[in-house]
């Protein structure tokens, strides 16, 4: 098995992109800590994923600095170490806030947008390199968006924060790049999530579209013709935390059917 001893923490991990991501790295022997914000779903996610000791939840928003710090410092007071993090917990609004133009925009919308999708991910890097570095092994791997490389109306807070975690993803990767880690960002489009049904219909509302109207829209630029998949992602993902991704560093890795265009 590729990741046979590792051990990963993956916010947002109890469905999802974070989830998939978690029962493949299950699948190829690593531990795993996956974070979400409900207690409730992170058990029951433990219970359908039924890994035994090789999974464990640990609750927490990761908006919050001490929370995110604690997570990695957790994963490594329960498995020894950690190997792999994948900041993935993310999204375009916060919750009772619904995508609108900049000038419509709340200043608590862009600050929780601004924590969710750059600050976090900034924390658990941060804070898991005092572990990697001695060790001189590790994985970060954010999962970001198609948006970080193009945009879309109506989602600032989202499309700024990706274009942001791209380039910090490039700068650490520089920083690090001797020491034996590795820092990638996964680029998705379109993916048919729980997340995606929830926060669609107010982007396909924004684009005066219905909200099947806009999956059909999203998938049109595609050279494949369809919405890629949670597995998709989850077999990249497998690739960057193995030694076969040795080699791959700095890299925005774009899950999207061809269509960002780079």
């Amino acid at each position: 098995m590729e990741l046979e001893g590792q051990v990963a923490l993956i916010t947002g991990g109890t469905r999802g992109i974070g989830r998939g991501i978690a029962e493949a790295f299950v699948a190829e022997g690593a531990n795993v800590v996956i974070n979400g914000r409900s207690a409730e779903k992170g058990q029951q996610a433990l219970e359908e994923m039924d890994a035994g000791d090789q999974v464990h939840f640990i609750a927490g928003d990761v908006t919050n600095q001490e929370i995110c710090e604690g997570l990695v410092d957790q994963t490594v007071e329960h498995y020894g170490k950690i190997d792999i993090v994948v900041p993935n917990a993310g999204g375009g609004t916060a919750e009772g806030e619904e995508p609108s133009p900049l000038v419509d925009m709340t200043e608590a919308n862009w600050q929780f947008v601004l924590n969710w999708n750059l600050n976090h991910p900034m924390w658990l890097m941060r804070r898991a390199l005092k572990y990697m570095i001695p060790q001189e092994h590790g994985r970060i791997m954010s999962v970001s968006s198609m948006y970080g490389k193009v945009v879309i109306p109506a989602q600032a807070p989202y499309c700024t924060t990706k274009h942001a975690l791209n380039g910090l993803t490039k700068v650490v990767a520089q920083e690090v790049g001797t020491l034996g880690i590795t820092v990638n960002a996964l680029c998705p489009g379109g993916i048919l999530t729980d997340v995606m049904k929830e926060s669609g219909p107010m982007a396909a509302e924004q684009l005066g579209m219905e909200f099947e109207e806009f999956l059909t829209w999203m998938q049109q630029p595609s050279a494949i013709k369809r919405m890629n998949t949670v597995e998709d992602c989850a077999l990249v993902a497998v690739l960057l935390a193995s030694e076969a991704g040795a080699g791959i560093t700095g890299s925005l890795i774009s899950i999207d059917g061809g269509q960002a265009p780079y």
